[in-house]
């Protein structure tokens, strides 16, 4: 799943001889904290963040002043999940994307590239949601798909966490009551730290958010 249809140009580059004050302007007219900084050929000559612009030495300073090692980017081939791990790894709003002859092709958004783990993860869709602890050694997640698909019920997304010993596991349903697959869960030995579900009373569910609470504060 590459992100080539994330591709976005709501954010306008910078050139080389734009100022410090025209780039602090578009950036708060944008409400952005990252812009890229592109040549006349269309080449990524950097990526410049709102920090950079502020320790500037006057207004009247041309970015391309400012600009130092080779800027962080992705290809129009990277896979979603990859480009995630760059904008974690260096804390970015957005990133370049550059196409295979390495020309500026526009950025992807970090608003973006969430909505598309929201749709990944049926977030959108109703149903209810069973959290799981389970020891890393006693990890199968065929297993726990094959205990909840057996009683009639459709895992609609799965996501893992890793920790030290253990691997954290929340599974989307299309049932709208969590009940009968965590009692299940529970019987084949899996300890259920979390289920909500959507038919639930107000106060029994409000029980459940603070346990789950409580448990990641652990």
């Amino acid at each position: 799943m590459t992100v080539s249809n994330l591709i976005s140009a709501s954010t306008p580059p910078l050139r080389p001889s734009d100022t410090v004050e025209y780039g602090l302007g578009l950036m708060m007219e944008l409400h952005v904290r990252h812009v890229p900084v592109v040549t006349h050929d269309n080449r990524l000559a950097g990526l410049l963040s709102e920090e950079m612009l502020l320790d500037a030495d006057s207004p009247s300073t041309p970015i391309g002043q400012l600009l130092g090692a080779e800027p962080v980017a992705v290809s129009v081939g990277t896979h979603v999940f990859d480009v995630t791990k760059v904008m974690m790894d260096h804390d970015l709003s957005l990133v370049p994307v550059l196409d295979a002859e390495g020309r500026y092709k526009g950025t992807i958004r970090r608003h973006d590239v969430f909505e598309r783990f929201a749709r990944m993860l049926a977030t959108q869709e109703s149903g209810a949601i069973v959290a799981l602890e389970v020891p890393k050694r006693d990890l199968s997640l065929s297993q726990i798909i094959y205990l909840i698909e057996q009683n009639d019920t459709r895992v609609l997304s799965l996501s893992t966490e890793a920790h030290d010993d253990t691997v954290g596991v929340t599974i989307k349903l299309n049932t709208r009551d969590a009940t009968r697959i965590r009692h299940i869960l529970e019987h084949n030995g899996y300890r259920v730290v979390a289920a909500f579900g959507e038919e639930e009373d107000a106060e029994d569910l409000l029980d459940r958010v603070q346990e789950f609470m409580r448990y990641l504060e652990v």
